[in-house]
């Protein structure tokens, strides 16, 4: 049976979410998206929509890890191993992946582990890929992240930040690409993750239900409209989805021209002095986020309205205390 998803374009509301996935999309260094705010606003449905509408990808055919076969400087060892025996890599296209990490997850489940059963029988290395093998290449969903144990939280931000996976088994070692957009979503009700933490993830939205009544009854028509005949509903949205498609390919075949004047590196780092943020990895997000902004916007220079932006998606979370807060403590 065909599962439908809902189009991107035709989600009502939630634009901070919706830009902020899309700007990783167009750069995946920028770090992924914490998506903080209760349930039932539409999180899960925006990324596997988002992930639907993208362009295939080319695999490497029978790779574990989705490998790029025009990439061969980022290889898994399979594939390297296979391209010096055949001389090619044979390949296919498929739709980007969404994987979900549930909650239960084990850490052998997230990283993969070694078959020691066939080291010791065999004498050979085999490695089980995990979750972080089948989300290369795409993206990596963690539904209430500020719930799982921090040292799962640890290893997929780390692996997410240097884009390769390590696994070290009894002095046996494997490793592969892992490059993935990071979604977590979380109820800040229900916990809150430690500030070093919050600070790996590269932007962070907060959503919540809209309030609007017209809005909120655009959502129940087009939902009914969708349920009653999914396919003629996305006809219905065909041209601005297809729209939205090419602006995102060309941003990222624009990004690497687009340019930060160095006025504006000096407003991003004076932001970040003034807000107290510890670090420097908020400017950097900052920098990228905004010329992911601008690449959107088909702009080859970065301007102080796509740092404002920035701002707004990368900053917060990282603040240890809000200006008005620490106003009112120096006042008590």
């Amino acid at each position: 049976m065909k599962r439908h998803i809902f189009p991107f374009v035709a989600i009502v509301g939630q634009e901070d979410m919706k830009l902020a996935l899309v700007l990783n999309v167009i750069d995946p260094t920028i770090g992924g998206v914490l998506i903080r705010g209760e349930k039932g606003t539409a999180k899960s449905t925006v990324v596997r929509a988002l992930a639907d509408i993208l362009p295939e990808i080319e695999v490497v055919e029978g790779c574990p890890f989705s490998c790029d076969p025009e990439d061969q400087q980022n290889l898994c060892p399979l594939c390297e191993e296979r391209l010096a025996r055949e001389g090619r890599l044979p390949r296919l296209r498929r739709k980007v992946r969404v994987v979900e990490l549930p909650l239960s997850a084990t850490e052998d489940r997230l990283v993969g582990s070694l078959n020691l059963s066939a080291a010791l029988k065999e004498g050979e290395q085999r490695f089980e890929p995990g979750l972080l093998a089948q989300a290369h290449r795409g993206f990596l969903y963690v539904d209430e992240v500020n719930l799982l144990p921090d040292h799962l939280v640890d290893t997929l931000l780390d692996v997410a930040a240097m884009g390769v996976n390590y696994v070290e088994r009894e002095g046996v070692s494997f490793s592969h690409p892992a490059r993935f957009v990071l979604v977590g979503t979380m109820n800040p009700e229900e916990g809150e993750l430690r500030p070093q933490l919050l600070d790996r993830f590269g932007l962070c939205v907060t959503v919540e239900g809209l309030r609007e009544p017209a809005k909120r009854v655009e959502i129940l028509k087009r939902w009914e409209e969708f349920v009653k005949d999914p396919e003629a509903f996305k006809a219905k949205f065909a041209r601005e989805t297809a729209a939205l498609v090419e602006r995102i390919s060309a941003a990222r075949r624009l990004l690497p021209r687009v340019q930060i004047p160095e006025e504006i590196l000096y407003q991003i780092a004076k932001k970040t002095i003034t807000l107290g943020v510890d670090g420097h990895r908020a400017d950097l997000t900052m920098a990228k986020c905004a010329r992911a902004h601008a690449a959107f916007y088909g702009r080859e220079v970065v301007s102080a309205e796509d740092v404002r932006i920035a701002e707004r998606l990368s900053i917060p979370h990282r603040l240890r205390r809000r200006p008005f807060e620490e106003i009112a403590g120096r006042m008590t």
